[in-house]
């Protein structure tokens, strides 16, 4: 067993600069990006070797992970304490290295008929509604990065995966007390009851349990400081209002900042729906999933913010309420006896800064999936858990330290630091638009090109581009494995 590192989440390589190409773009060194590819759905393998493998969790990282690794030919037992499609949550930014991903997995027409394509992103001070930062999204990003950016509904996304993965999975409710390492690893159910398998998947979350069998000490979830109020508003009673309705009518993702909190928005289900996900300080809340706050509450949060604020928070009835807590990066994310692993946030939690914890996930499963498409024998299971650590842990670990950086960039309070940010941004926007204006008008974009924009894009290159699929078949290329 191993011991948890450094609870910091040390905050480096990361300028103002970096913030304004969107919040996802905000993102720090030691993380690799992958060669895209052409690679279909259809070239998934079957392996010559079907093993018996228990997922312990069904949310998103555990209904895709059951999909992955199910359509490589392996026997697959779900068990999960809740109703599948319980997910607990509002929206969720689905970015180009996670809609590769699904699009591949045969999701393009419910990513269509449920997503929203955002066509910008936008950035705006608290008490004014400035906006001081300002990306395309749109086609343009789609042109850039080979594949869409959507928002969709959480539970819209738990539901279509589901719908792919039930095929190959035997679903189980049932809360799982421990597991037990070993050849023939095991999960022990509430019941009594002992499940045996040859794998064990922890999809289980931040408060895992079969992370207990990989991490030893104490090892609780670290609170961050902050909590966050979710809600979702009907987008008539924002296309009634003047000042509402372009939040309707041309979609994007906006992002006002202020003193220590923050509110992020944007349409979901086909316009039909605004999301609204909002930050402030924690003081006195519990560690919860299912919580909730009453409309004065929140509109208390945020009094003195701007008037489009004041009206969104207007139509509030009722906001599900979490403490925002993380849990500390790991060396590694494999038991000793290497029969039992971790994926998605119960080994790279991540904080709703960077819009990327549950396609890191989706990136976790289709690697794992890839990798034991090869496996032709029981003895092979700990090294290619081994690759699927080596190709994942580093990016994942990078953009969980990365997405805490963003807490502190958003909440600065008002006086130097914020006014720093704030031109860095501007300076990014102007450029960012002068480019938009020099390409869009049909006419060849000039050689001088803008440090600004070029240094955002290559950072969006080192999130967006990656390819899960890809960088499995350099692995197996490398471990001479190609068939």
């Amino acid at each position: 067993m191993i011991r948890p590192s450094s609870p910091e989440l040390p905050l480096s390589g990361i300028s103002q600069k970096d913030l304004v190409s969107f919040f996802v773009l905000a993102f720090t060194t030691g993380v690799a990006a992958g060669q895209t590819s052409n690679m279909s759905n259809e070239e998934t393998r079957t392996a010559p070797y079907s093993l018996n493998v228990v997922i312990v969790g069904g949310g998103v990282a555990g209904l895709s992970t059951a999909f992955c690794l199910g359509k490589a030919g392996h026997k697959i037992t779900l068990v999960e304490g809740a109703e599948l499609l319980g997910e607990i949550g509002a929206g969720i930014q689905v970015a180009p290295n996670m809609s590769r991903l699904l699009i591949r997995w045969g999701l393009q027409d419910r990513l269509t008929e449920l997503g929203v394509k955002p066509l910008s992103a936008s950035f705006r001070r608290y008490e004014n509604d400035e906006q001081v930062g300002f990306n395309i999204i749109g086609k343009r990003f789609e042109q850039d990065h080979r594949s869409p950016y959507y928002h969709l509904h959480r539970a819209d996304l738990v539901e279509m995966i589901y719908e792919i993965a039930k095929p190959f999975l035997t679903v189980k409710h049932a809360k799982v007390t421990s597991v037990s390492p070993g050849p023939s690893a095991s999960v022990i159910l509430e019941s009594g009851e002992v499940i045996e398998a040859d794998l064990v998947i922890g999809a289980d979350g931040i408060k895992s349990v079969v992370r207990k069998a990989i991490v030893e000490g104490p090892d609780r979830p670290v609170p961050t400081g902050d909590v966050a109020y979710r809600a979702l508003i009907p987008t008539d009673k924002l296309l009634e209002d003047p000042e509402l309705r372009s939040l309707v009518e041309n979609p994007q993702v906006t992002c006002w900042m202020g003193p220590g909190r923050h509110i992020v928005g944007y349409c979901v289900r086909g316009r039909k729906q605004y999301n609204l996900v909002m930050i402030r300080p924690d003081v006195e809340s519990e560690e919860s999933w299912v919580a909730t706050a009453d409309s004065k509450e929140v509109r208390e949060t945020y009094e003195g913010w701007n008037s489009r604020v004041t009206k969104l928070l207007g139509f509030i009835q009722v906001a599900l309420k979490s403490k925002l807590v993380v849990r500390p990066p790991l060396d590694t994310w494999i038991d000793p006896s290497g029969r039992i692993a971790l994926l998605g946030d119960s080994c790279h939690s991540m904080l709703p800064y960077l819009a990327q914890g549950a396609a890191m996930a989706i990136e976790d499963a289709a690697v794992l999936g890839n990798i034991f498409s090869q496996i032709s024998h029981a003895s092979q299971i700990g090294s290619f858990l081994k690759g699927y650590q080596d190709l994942r842990l580093p990016r994942a670990t990078g953009t969980q330290k990365a997405s805490q950086a963003n807490q502190l960039r958003f909440h600065l309070p008002d006086g130097p630091g914020q006014q720093a940010r704030d031109a860095a941004m501007k300076e990014a926007m102007k450029e960012t638009l002068l480019e938009e204006s020099a390409t869009g008008s049909g006419g060849a974009q000039s050689g001088n090109r803008s440090v600004v924009v070029d240094h955002n894009k290559q950072l969006a290159s080192l999130q967006f581009d990656y390819d899960a699929d890809a960088a499995v078949k350099k692995w197996r290329e490398n471990e001479g494995m190609i068939y």
